[in-house]
């Protein structure tokens, strides 16, 4: 029989041949290679036999997919090594999550100093390398009948409908019930640890019983865990919930959970960040708005957010009408864009909008700047002509090139297709999807395809920025929607004189301004480039008698476009240069005798590096190029 590749390669194999007998006939038999495999669009384990004209797609660790089966099955091993130490222990549940996998337990009272026997419990579990093998229930009573003495799985199995099918994992002693894929066998994980223990509520409830779960991470390789454990430790140095408090950029109280308050240096990055934005908004031919931050609720009907994003929306009433804080800006631009009559000549019609926003989220989930309440979206709505796609997509890529390359940023694209429960004809779909596709090949850059998981409005193109120390971040978007101008009924004068709907795009790049910010104080771990750092200047006297001098060197730094601030208290030279390392302020300046007479100035750039003598207008001129080129570096290197 044939069966077909992800490149469309044509493998002959004998019948009744499994996913794993394709695996080893190609080889793929390295511990990050062949983790599981999609078969007809439907993820699978390797036992899986296979059918004439099959497509196989293997899922390798590099692969979300991958990444998720590989800890899905390494959550069991957990669950196993703990059962076999703590027999009195109820498993819960115990899914992959974005970095590793947890599992949570019943009657189970440990702390992170049990974690080391564990993780060797564990080890040992991997080295007998038992192989994953997958039950099929034939009715809810089985499976209620093998899980009888686990309340929380005899729980779980009566939530489910009649209707679905039940299956259940074994390895070795160890039966877990799941839906898998898993991996083949446990010889592929060659590295585990366990990270800590944390309480946790049966299915998030804290009406619930408490549980203690167990958080762990595991790889095909060594290295990749001395990696991954060194990045953790320099996310901790750099956690953006320490350094902006301690940095004097934000803080977060009690009086307005989720809701950030920007401090005065904080304010010099959002408004140098959003002046930036807006002379890209400016250069790509934008209009900008500003739309209300309340309104009624007949509007959220008609976008569809009053019966689906209810329980996420902030709600009031008011004179016996009821209004909702946006939790999204669309809704107001399409009001705007509705206010008048359009003709074809005006699209494509590029409309922006920085809106503050508001979003119930849990207090459990909020996070610093990363998860807020209330948070600033970097929107615009693009309406246009069908014939407009393919060009507007190119246009939002390459401004979002521009904005993430300003900072050093490198990202990957990912593009999502119609999902099964969607509106919109077949036709508008293809449209739709082609303009997105076609774009990003004309781009040139490297694109993964997420078949069915677009909106159910449109298409959709994922921005993954990826951070100094290799974390990933979503932050932009592309959104094709088809729904929105349907409902608000949009439409513009073709040039025979009927009226068309028009496409519209949703795009970000910043995302939520919030958490880019966010981002920015980790990834640059506090020391921003000069043009958007929110103290660039800090002026050191030596004695009191220098102060009138340094207080002239800050006038003229001042007006110059710089903010500039002078330390003239009683401490060491020493000392003050420490403080203001530890402010990363990126150019020291120390005033003495010997500067007031030459007329000259002595700066330390924040990497330590110290230039004696230099001529002010000379190191103004230096610093004003540095600011306009926006450049990560100091330009007195190149000197």
């Amino acid at each position: 029989m044939f069966v077909y590749l992800k490149d469309n390669r044509k493998i002959e194999l004998p019948q009744g041949s499994s996913a794993k007998d394709l695996a080893e006939q190609l080889k793929l038999n390295e511990p990050a290679q062949a983790l599981g495999a999609n078969i007809n669009g439907v993820n699978r384990d390797l036992t899986h036999s296979l059918e004439e004209g099959d497509k196989v797609i293997f899922w390798t660790f590099d692969d979300p997919e991958g990444k998720e089966i590989f800890w899905h099955t390494s959550a069991h091993a957990l669950a196993q090594a703990v059962l076999r130490l703590y027999p009195e222990a109820k498993p819960t549940i115990g899914p992959p999550i974005e970095n590793g996998f947890y599992y949570d337990f019943g009657n189970l009272q440990i702390s992170d100093t049990d974690l080391e026997k564990i993780e060797k419990e564990m080890q040992s579990i991997v080295s007998e390398n038992y192989k994953s093998q997958r039950e099929v229930f034939a009715t809810k009573s089985e499976a209620l009948q093998n899980f009888s003495g686990n309340k929380y799985k005899v729980e779980l199995i009566e939530s489910f409908s009649p209707e679905d099918a039940l299956t259940g994992y074994r390895q070795g002693e160890y039966f877990d019930l799941c839906r898998g894929p898993h991996l083949f066998s446990l010889g592929k994980i060659k590295a585990i640890k366990l990270l800590k223990t944390a309480g946790a509520y049966w299915r998030g409830d804290s009406k619930n019983e408490m549980l203690t779960r167990i958080y762990g991470i595991t790889f095909p390789d060594r290295k990749m865990l001395k990696d991954y454990l060194h990045q953790l430790e320099e996310a901790k140095k750099r956690d953006h919930k320490i350094l902006g408090p301690k940095m004097g950029l934000f803080s977060l109280k009690e009086e307005a959970p989720g809701m950030p308050f920007i401090h005065p240096k904080g304010m010099q990055i959002w408004n140098q960040l959003l002046a930036y934005i807006r002379e890209c908004l400016d250069r790509g031919g934008y209009v900008e708005i500003k739309t209300p931050t309340m309104m009624t609720r007949e509007l959220w009907e008609l976008s569809g957010h009053w019966a689906n994003y209810r329980q996420n929306m902030f709600t009031s009433q008011i004179e016996d009408r009821d209004f909702a804080i946006k939790p999204m800006n669309c809704p107001g631009g399409m009001l705007f864009y509705r206010s008048t009559v359009h003709s074809y000549r005006e699209l494509p019609l590029r409309v922006a909008e920085i809106g503050n926003v508001h979003r119930y989220e849990p207090s459990g989930s909020l996070s610093g700047l990363f998860r807020v309440r209330s948070f600033h979206q970097d929107d615009a709505h693009i309406f246009m002509k069908p014939q407009d796609i393919q060009q507007e997509i190119l246009n939002v890529l390459k401004f979002a090139e521009d904005v993430y390359s300003t900072f050093g940023l490198e990202y990957r694209l990912e593009l999502s297709t119609r999902p099964p429960n969607s509106i919109g004809t077949e036709q508008e779909w293809e449209i739709a999807t082609a303009g997105l596709k076609n774009a990003l090949d004309e781009s040139g850059r490297e694109y993964k395809i997420n078949e069915g998981d677009g909106a159910f409005y449109g298409p959709k193109i994922d921005f993954h920025i990826r951070d100094a120390i290799n974390r990933t971040w979503q932050c932009g978007t592309i959104q094709l929607d088809m729904s929105l101008p349907e409902k608000f009924e949009l439409d513009y004068i073709a040039p025979d004189g009927s009226r068309q709907r028009p496409v519209m795009i949703h795009r970000a790049i910043f995302g939520s301004v919030e958490r880019f910010m966010g981002i920015l104080i980790e990834h640059f771990a506090g020391k921003f480039p000069l043009w958007i750092s929110p103290v660039p200047i800090r002026i050191f006297t030596v004695a009191d008698r220098h102060i009138p001098h340094a207080e002239q060197l800050q006038q003229k730094f001042k007006q110059a476009g710089f903010l500039c601030d002078v330390d003239d208290s009683a401490e060491s030279i020493s000392k003050k240069v420490r403080n203001a390392q530890l402010d990363q302020v990126n150019y020291m300046i120390t005033v003495g005798d010997q500067e007031v007479e030459k007329g000259t100035i002595s700066v330390r750039s924040r990497d330590n590096v110290v230039h004696n003598g230099l001529d002010l207008d000379t190191f103004i001129a230096t610093i004003q190029a540095e600011h306009k080129e926006r450049s990560l570096v100091s330009l007195l290197k190149k000197e």
